[in-house]
């Protein structure tokens, strides 16, 4: 899986594209440089987020180095599709010309990567990374849920400070553009926003005689990042069309029939290409060379990846363990079995 171009992600690589009417430079690319020569000499980034870069330098750092996370989630939920988030080593902005067109394909990048700022920082406060914030410090007293009083203990993950500096970062740009591709972007960032502090859950510990949990102590934790891609992934699949309102303020349906959307669903204002052809102009890298699934029905089999280009079939050798057996103690011995077995791959454009 490529999860990052080369070089890319050595010390710091953040990314939210500011993509509005051509490609620019963004805050992705904060690869290897260290962070005062790094803040002052990427392309794209306003006055705003040169300054937040110069004054914390450290959180840049922990969401350079959460980059991965957010675009291998990416790339997992797209795995099997035409479109599969990969990203271009040449490219300042890692997506390449194709979030020019304001598509879902778009709206998600935006929605995921903000995500991904917002669970890194909330991690990286909790577990003592950073001198800025550590655990939620309005978690404190007692409090109730559905089984009764708690305690607050522990440390809770500091969702809404993340929130808050990924807004202030993040969104900057946006704010000072006010067109209608800055308000997309906005609206798509505030959905990945969400989405993370949706899925925080109440973690609690007993204490009592013989464990009888007559006290709880419990606090706020993060759900693993993979739940707040199955969401965003849904929201993609329901992403509602829109276009601007008369007065340049806001999002109305593109259609009529089509639902008004939430703050908490994913807008964009162009269909998307097919991605079946290589096409430099819309950044489709095309199908060609994809795995694809012989006997599937879905997105993922022969017809569908390769846009009935056909496919070529290779005969291939895999070495797998196998006939594991445990002996006491404490070890499992497999044996190395070879697999032979077809790759189908889709045909290249001709």
């Amino acid at each position: 899986m490529n999860l990052l171009p080369s070089g890319i992600c050595f010390y710091l690589s953040v990314a939210i594209c500011w993509l509005t009417s051509r490609v620019d430079g963004s805050w992705w690319y904060m690869g290897t440089l260290g962070s005062q020569v790094m803040c002052d000499n990427i392309p794209g980034l306003i006055n705003k987020q040169r300054q937040l870069c110069r004054q914390h330098p450290k959180v840049m750092q922990a969401i350079g180095a959460g980059i991965k996370d957010w675009i291998g989630e990416c790339q997992h939920q797209f795995q099997n599709h035409r479109w599969n988030c990969n990203t271009m080593a040449r490219e300042h902005n890692l997506f390449g010309r194709l979030l020019l067109r304001s598509s879902r394909e778009a709206a998600f990048v935006h929605a995921i990567s903000s995500a991904g700022v917002v669970h890194t920082l909330s991690r990286a406060c909790s577990q003592g990374e950073l001198q800025s914030c550590s655990c939620d410090p309005t978690k404190k007293g007692s409090s109730r849920d559905a089984k009764g009083t708690f305690d607050w203990g522990g440390c809770s993950d500091h969702v809404e400070h993340a929130m808050r500096f990924s807004q202030s970062f993040i969104d900057a740009k946006e704010r000072k553009e006010r067109d209608a591709r800055a308000l997309m972007n906005l609206h798509n960032n505030r959905a990945g926003r969400k989405a993370v502090k949706r899925f925080m859950s109440l973690e609690c510990k007993c204490h009592g005689v013989s464990g009888s949990c007559s006290v709880r102590t419990c606090w706020l934790a993060l759900a693993d990042f993979r739940r707040t891609g199955d969401h965003l992934r849904r929201r993609y699949n329901g992403a509602v069309q829109v276009a601007m309102n008369q007065y340049g303020t806001g999002f109305t349906t593109a259609q009529r029939h089509f639902k008004r959307p939430s703050k908490n669903d994913l807008v964009y204002f162009e269909d998307s290409p097919d991605y079946c052809i290589r096409d430099q102009e819309s950044g489709s890298v095309g199908t060609g060379g994809r795995v694809c699934n012989r006997t599937s029905r879905a997105v993922d089999s022969c017809e569908v990846m390769c846009c009935g280009r056909g496919y070529d079939t290779t005969r291939v050798s895999r070495t797998t363990k196998c006939e594991c057996k445990f002996h006491w103690c404490c070890a499992v011995h497999c044996r190395d079995c070879n697999q032979e077995m077809d790759v189908h791959t889709c045909k290249a454009q001709t």
